[in-house]
């Protein structure tokens, strides 16, 4: 088999092509939604703490609106590229419609390693970013949120200047914002909660039992710890996790509490006295579970062949290729994939955005039980296609969402 080096906008393409395929529509469709209907690049100055002066370049990537605003992340990384925020605007698309959400993908960014600057640098390179993009950015036009690198603080700081830009408090504008303003209960573990209950509800249809089942998770960021929490709460045992300094093991089970509590307190996982470090990456290992909740490509054609697991959910954003992809079907894994899998954190900031519009709080379990039924109802139907058309569930995946958008496009008379 020829190897292939997808980039990221070709993989998405590819996803959207497989399932417009099997759904037999008009070529029209696939053509509206390979790429973003806009892109913005912006470049602002910025005063660095030293009195110089240092130019910044971000992008704004807008993919499509026809359900609703376009919603999506906004990420400080030095990968970060107008390739990589048109992938991942597109993905966000399918994302939000999957669970049945208003709204259109979006993403956006900034090319920084933000160990690289103090807090007050941070605070007036996110400012800059947020006046640079504000002329599209709105509750109703399109709304940021946290991604990889930026937080809930870094959303304060772009909504105020924002509100500085346009002369109107619109708190909408922006989500995953601090509970204390205007955030909502339950946005901080969203989507560590939903990759897990995903995972859960996978292993019900391969009559796994949790309570002899181990896990490895890729990734211990917000994502990769939320996901090892509840899936301890559920009795399942996480014997390995992998992050930027390496992999760690216990056989007979990690303490994810305390390794939730050492990682905070210095923000890796080398050294974990509760467990062994190996050199073995947790892709490869022997599990029930893999938790792939990292950056993309993490899995490909070199490795797909000794994944182990019979189940992959994916907390990370595009970290299976379509050549793995293949392989994986053939080996009878279930591959839950990114844009269902982690779907969490859109779905609770979209009941962020219904709270701020409404200017009401709800409870911490009212989010986490319409959170909970939002991705199940999906899921089920996503398993549904997957069987009638014997597809993998990540094609089966894009066809209900693509069906949907397909839909609305034909009702508001786009492909007309």
């Amino acid at each position: 088999m020829e190897t292939k080096n997808f980039g990221l906008l070709e993989i998405a393409r590819t996803q959207i092509k497989n399932a417009c395929d099997k759904l037999e529509l008009d070529s029209s469709v696939y053509e509206v939604l390979k790429s973003p209907m806009r892109v913005l690049e912006v470049s602002f100055p910025v005063t660095m703490d030293d009195g110089s002066i240092k130019l910044f370049t971000g992008y704004r990537a807008q993919h499509n609106n026809v359900c609703g605003p376009f919603k999506g992340g906004l990420r400080f990384h030095p990968a970060v590229c107008l390739d990589e925020v048109k992938a991942l605007s597109t993905w966000m698309t399918f994302k939000c419609s999957v669970v049945g959400l208003p709204y259109g993908g979006g993403k956006g960014g900034i090319n920084i390693d933000p160990r690289d600057y103090s807090k007050s640098e941070l605070e007036r390179i996110s400012r800059g970013f947020a006046k640079s993009i504000a002329p599209i950015v709105g509750e109703y036009e399109d709304i940021p949120a946290p991604d990889l690198n930026t937080n809930g603080e870094i959303m304060v700081w772009m909504l105020d200047e924002h509100t500085k830009a346009t002369g109107k408090f619109s708190p909408g504008a922006y989500t995953g914002k601090p509970v204390e303003f205007y955030g909502s209960l339950a946005r901080t573990e969203a989507t560590g909660f939903g990759v897990a209950n995903m995972a859960i509800e996978a292993a019900k249809k391969k009559h796994m039992d949790l309570n002899s089942t181990t896990v490895g998770i890729q990734g211990f960021g917000n994502v990769g710890s939320y996901t090892a929490k509840y899936m301890d709460e559920v009795g399942a045992k996480i014997i390995a996790v992998e992050d930027h300094t390496g992999c760690i093991y216990n056989k007979d089970g990690i303490n994810v509490k305390e390794l939730i509590k050492y990682n905070m307190e210095n923000r890796c996982i080398k050294g974990f006295p509760g467990a062994i470090q190996v050199s073995q990456s947790v892709i490869t290992m022997d599990i029930d579970i893999l938790f792939p909740c990292a950056l993309e490509k993490q899995i490909t054609q070199e490795n797909a062949n000794e994944v182990k697991a019979k189940i992959i959910c994916e907390g990370g954003n595009g970290p299976t290729t379509p050549e793995a992809d293949k392989i994986l079907y053939e080996k009878d894994v279930v591959v839950i994939p990114d844009i269902l899998a982690n779907s969490g954190g859109v779905t609770v900031s979209y009941f962020e955005w219904v709270q701020n519009l409404e200017r009401v709080i709800w409870s911490f379990e009212k989010v986490q039980v319409k959170q909970k039924e939002t991705m199940i109802t999906a899921f089920e139907e996503i398993w549904d296609i997957m069987k009638k058309y014997s597809v993998d569930m990540r094609t089966a995946t894009y066809m209900k969402s693509i069906k949907r958008i397909q839909e609305v496009m034909n009702l508001r008379g786009i492909l007309k």
